[in-house]
């Protein structure tokens, strides 16, 4: 190559200021923590924590904090069941399941409650209680109580239809009738000099009255 086209390189001296120690600090603690932020719990860690995890299954309500590499790591080691038999697995399963693992209570009284004093003083009182035979003697010897007759047992549209009529459902068929006869006087429109205000009620009582005729209740 001609010396003319020879490559000489130039060199200028550049000096740089030293880092001070302060600024060397803050270069070397990446992982500083800022206002308001805690250290992870992993030891040797200097991250900010983010997540918490329970430190065991009898104190979930006490907690580690942990930056997220360092949780995620907690959690794939964390066995909830570790130490419990299979009965006991099981039985917390069944818990969890239907109580949500969460401490149940009976719904009663305590024998010293004002609940069980009041029911004590209606008890003896022969209130609060049915005794049809008398087998508790209550109040001086009284007449036993008349069981009170049992509801038909009827369907949905029975019911219905009965209410239509403005009956009980221990109605029967002459009370069925009467009331149906009863009602279509009143609610036709011919007794009501061609009003016609009640026709809706009119067609759900002739509704009604077929349906229990259909049942076989009239």
């Amino acid at each position: 190559m001609p010396g003319a086209f020879q490559y000489k390189p130039k060199f200028k001296d550049i000096r740089v200021r030293p880092p001070s120690e302060e600024e060397d600090a803050r270069a070397e603690d990446v992982h500083a923590l800022k206002p308001g932020e805690r250290a992870c719990d992993h030891p040797g860690c200097r991250r900010a924590a983010t997540a918490r995890a329970p430190k065991s299954r009898d104190m979930l309500n006490e907690h580690y904090w942990f930056c997220q590499p360092h949780a995620a790591e907690y959690n794939r080691n964390w066995n909830f069941f570790a130490g419990m038999s299979e009965g006991e697995v099981r039985r917390r399963q069944h818990e969890e399941l239907f109580t949500g693992g969460r401490p149940t209570w009976e719904m009663k009284a305590g024998r010293f409650s004002r609940e069980a004093a009041a029911f004590s003083t209606k008890f003896g009182k022969g209130d609060g209680y049915r005794d049809p035979f008398n087998l508790f003697g209550g109040a001086g010897g009284a007449q036993p109580r008349t069981p009170e007759p049992e509801d038909r047992r009827l369907g949905k549209i029975e019911r219905n239809a009965l209410a239509d009529l403005d009956l009980d459902v221990n109605a029967d068929s002459a009370k069925i009738r009467t009331r149906y006869t009863e009602l279509v006087r009143r609610l036709h429109p011919d007794a009501n000099n061609g009003d016609r205000t009640g026709e809706h009620k009119l067609q759900r009582v002739i509704k009604a009255y077929q349906a229990l005729r259909k049942a076989g209740m009239v």
